[in-house]
């Protein structure tokens, strides 16, 4: 049986009945203060996006939402959302889930690719001229 999702003591469902100030009070500084601030316009437009995309995904409808927004934190009303969230390159698809809440988008979609060194390339350095040639 898998383990019953809590944040903070708290169920899904209890986050999703309290009111946004409630659930504020239960995150971290930096992110209870990011949305004591208030939300940007693009993030307010990405919302009201999500929530008409959730009420398509009751209809039996496939929605997943792209945006550029790396910096709204994830709601309890955003679980089970399918977007779309742009590194820089490319738009890196998820499905938020629980343990996702409280986090930024961006956190999800990291901006680097590890670098993985390989043998030196022709002209790499002096040290390259004595690697014989395939």
């Amino acid at each position: 049986m898998p383990k019953e999702f809590s944040y903070r003591g708290h169920s899904l469902e209890s986050l999703a009945a309290m009111s946004m100030d409630e659930f504020i009070n239960l995150l971290p500084s930096r992110q209870r203060r990011s949305l004591q601030r208030g939300l940007t316009a693009e993030q307010r437009t990405l919302l009201e996006k999500l929530r008409e995309a959730k009420e398509a995904q009751k209809q039996g409808k496939d929605v997943t939402l792209k945006t550029h927004v790396r910096d709204l934190i994830i709601l309890p009303e955003m679980v089970e959302a399918k977007i779309a969230v742009h590194n820089g390159k490319e738009f890196v698809a998820m499905t938020i889930r629980p343990e996702m809440i409280g986090h930024y988008l961006g956190e999800f979609a990291i901006t680097n690719k590890p670098v993985r060194h390989g043998t030196p390339g022709i002209g790499a350095s002096r040290s390259s001229m004595y690697v014989p040639l395939k």
